[in-house]
């Protein structure tokens, strides 16, 4: 089992940034992918960004330009660093793990954007 730990969300300003951060533990495997998903009130859960091991980045067209995934090896840290945020990108953000075909979810952490 894998626990993932998302912090650093909260409420900020149309046109605002805001990073958040996810804790992966323990040791990461080449094969392993991770990501960052939201899920607005009363839409499914949504693809926002992943990485690889090897730092290779997707993003939702929604995002892309804005937003920027990271991963810090080191301190077994994932981030999204969120610019130019809008009213549509308020959601519960969540990191996942997949590896293997199993899917590990955090808890989740609110972003609001207010107009």
């Amino acid at each position: 089992q894998v626990q993932l730990v998302e912090s650093g969300g909260g409420l900020v300003q149309d046109g605002g940034s805001l990073r958040l951060s996810c804790e992966v533990p323990g040791i990461l495997f080449s094969s392993d992918r991770m990501g960052w998903y939201r899920q607005a009130p009363g839409k499914a859960r949504e693809l926002v960004a992943t990485i690889t091991i090897t730092q290779i980045t997707n993003y939702a067209d929604s995002v892309k330009g804005r937003f920027t995934i990271s991963r810090d090896g080191a301190n077994k840290k994932m981030y999204l660093q969120m610019d130019s945020v809008k009213p549509e990108d308020t959601a519960v953000y969540f990191c996942t793990l997949t590896r293997a075909s199993e899917n590990y979810w955090g808890q989740g952490t609110q972003v609001t954007v207010s107009s």
